[in-house]
């Protein structure tokens, strides 16, 4: 049985790609660097962090970036040989004028290899994802963002033609959807089977409302047609289930004809005394992955169970595949690279904030920005996965003014944390 979720703490806005008998599934990591998570899975069942395509500052440059900002929905596609990534970089979140964030595509030939350098796509909104048509063409889609004042800020589902040998977009930009009346209509990704172009979008924004709706066409420009039992997926009229906010996601075919749905989803842990009409609760967590499974009737998709998600789900009828646990429970810092699992804050870990080879067997931070700064932290972390952890670390450091400190620290953005630290008083 697949266990959801699958990929637990801050793993949202899945993009699930098989390539032969390998799955993989990428995932934001918003002002987090490296950029996108990739994980690994043979079985569905059992996955493992294998790769962090976006790397390098001339792939992804976050100074400044706010908080939530950065790496949004990234979608992984894989045709012609190589493995199509394509992700937004978002510079601004707070306030509904402007939203300005580029896209950009980068390729490799291996899953974990060297990515290459990005090719800029366009500014006109987020959550871009490459479609591979049966004809060799290939299309980029996007939802569109409005800063008019009088209008609704998610304009529609845009597309518009990628040329390979020219490295850009060509021809016209098209709207071809424009959501339901759920609205907020983003995530798009698109599909072929049986005739039709099949139009997977996610709506409702990314809050307890969130959903997945699916739309066909005969023709990739339009007009789409909404599934007769929409929504797709969606927690909302379900307010008891332990996965929230079920939604954002993409479908993907097993080898043996079998069809699965990844979605974005949250575990909500609820106040004492608090009803659920007044609050569902707080995830945190973050947004993690669940995986659903799907049967086709009458050319449209349908989750299995019903519309919304569950904890246990059937696994294909693939031989069980583990890994061992690329994480150690005691960390000694005694290789020149970190763990796969750590990240930095808007900048890679490099000589400005850290070595691993000043003092073997050490991390050595060196100490810059306050916790506050959208710039330039020392702060190296890993992600929460359970709602209950033991994290403890030996410090070294002999403070010389109160303005340094050092530590350990619960973070969740530059307003929010918690620290233990050694300080000068």
């Amino acid at each position: 049985m697949i266990q959801n979720p699958v990929l637990k703490g801050f793993n949202p806005d899945p993009s699930i790609c098989r390539v032969g008998e390998d799955y993989y599934i990428a995932t934001s990591t918003f002002e987090w660097f490296p950029g996108v998570q990739i994980h690994h899975s043979k079985d569905m069942v059992n996955w493992q962090l294998v790769s962090h395509p976006v790397n390098r500052v001339s792939q992804l440059n976050m100074l400044g970036n706010p908080d939530s900002g950065g790496v949004w929905a990234p979608a992984l596609t894989y045709a012609d040989g190589q493995f199509w990534l394509i992700y937004s970089d978002i510079k601004v979140v707070e306030g509904n004028t402007f939203k300005d964030g580029a896209n950009y595509l980068v390729t490799s030939e291996t899953i974990d290899g060297e990515w290459s350098e990005p090719i800029y796509l366009n500014n006109s909104g987020f959550d871009p994802s490459l479609f591979h048509d049966e004809d060799g063409r290939k299309w980029l889609v996007n939802m569109m963002w409005d800063h008019r004042s009088n209008k609704h800020s998610f304009y529609g589902i845009v597309l518009q033609e990628y040329s390979v040998e020219e490295q850009k977009l060509v021809g016209e930009s098209k709207v071809i959807y424009k959501g339901t009346e759920l609205g907020l209509t983003e995530a798009p990704h698109l599909y072929k089977m049986n005739g039709y172009y099949y139009l997977l979008v996610a709506e409702g924004g990314t809050k307890f409302e969130h959903a997945s709706s699916v739309s066909r066409s005969k023709n990739i420009d339009g007009p789409y047609e909404l599934h007769p039992h929409d929504p797709l997926i969606s927690s909302w009229a379900h307010p008891l289930l332990p996965l929230q906010k079920a939604g954002h996601g993409s479908f993907v075919e097993t080898q043996n004809g079998e069809w699965y749905f990844a979605h974005l989803t949250g575990r909500p842990l609820k106040l004492d005394g608090v009803k659920m009409l007044e609050s569902r609760g707080y995830c945190p967590l973050g947004r993690e992955t669940a995986i659903q499974k799907v049967y086709w009737e009458n050319d449209w998709p349908y989750i299995v169970g019903g519309n919304k998600p569950s904890v246990e789900v059937e696994a294909p009828d693939l031989p069980e595949h583990t890994f061992e646990m690329n994480y150690p429970v005691k960390d000694e810092f005694d290789s020149e690279e970190l763990n796969i699992h750590f990240n930095t804050l808007r900048i890679p870990f490099n000589e400005e904030i850290g070595s691993l080879t000043d003092r073997p067997g050490h991390l050595r931070l060196y100490g810059r920005e306050s916790l506050h700064s959208l710039f330039t932290q020392s702060l190296v972390a890993r992600r929460w996965q359970s709602f209950e952890f033991v994290a403890e670390t030996k410090v070294a450091f002999e403070p010389e003014s109160f303005q340094q400190m050092a530590g350990l620290i619960c973070y969740y953005n530059t307003r929010n944390w918690t620290t233990v630290n050694v300080t000068w008083n």
